[in-house]
């Protein structure tokens, strides 16, 4: 029986991608760099911002100096204008709501920087009592280590057997793996369906609506 659900944020909760590409965008265009069309950010994105940004960069110019230079210009513009064209996915609110009417545990588990992570979460999810909302910090290695979601099995007290971790990435799916947790991949995110299936997840969903026919 499961009684924790672990959401996975940007791509699964809060299609954010518009924000992350305009503030990567503005940063890079600030350093003298291309800048990239959107849609090229669902492939940029998951590993945590840094690694967006390394992506970004063009090849001969991914320097850890550069990527300081981008994170630098980024996180202001973003902390201002982070909210300005992202919103939750079709049924997630109503899916939330569902979740925490019936009584399970609710977290989230990001490899968004922790400061937006939290903001994120407050602003379009404040009804919502989650036990743990973690992003990236310094020091906790970011997902596929399974150390994000060891640390919210603690909290809540909850048993690998009953806790399914939701996400929308192969890097998600792989952090289902290391944790040991049961996982479900979604199809309305950033990534092709195609990087799910590689990892075998217990489920493929497609619609926030299906994630009570797994509760």
């Amino acid at each position: 029986m499961i009684k924790l659900v672990i959401f996975d944020l940007d791509g699964t909760l809060i299609n954010t991608i518009a924000d992350l590409a305009n503030s990567t965008n503005y940063a890079l265009s600030q350093c003298g760099f291309p800048t990239h069309q959107t849609d090229a950010y669902n492939l940029f994105v998951g590993n945590g911002i840094n690694k967006l940004f390394e992506r970004a960069l063009p090849e001969g110019a991914k320097t850890e100096e550069n990527i300081l230079r981008v994170r630098n210009l980024f996180l202001p513009h973003y902390d201002k204008h982070g909210h300005s064209y992202s919103e939750p996915y079709p049924g997630i609110a109503e899916l939330l709501n569902t979740l925490q009417n019936k009584g399970l545990k609710l977290a989230v588990a990001s490899n968004k920087y922790q400061d937006a992570t939290e903001k994120m979460v407050a602003h379009f999810f404040p009804a919502i009592a989650f036990i743990s909302v973690l992003g990236q910090r310094e020091g906790i290695p970011p997902k596929p280590d399974p150390s994000i979601v060891n640390e919210i099995l603690a909290k809540a007290g909850a048993g690998k057997e009953e806790t399914l971790y939701i996400g929308d990435s192969g890097v998600d799916m792989e952090t289902v793996r290391n944790s040991g947790v049961i996982g479900a991949g979604v199809t309305w995110g950033f990534r092709p369906r195609k990087e799910l299936e590689r990892f075998a997840p217990h489920y493929i969903i497609d619609s926030a609506e299906e994630v009570l026919k797994l509760i």
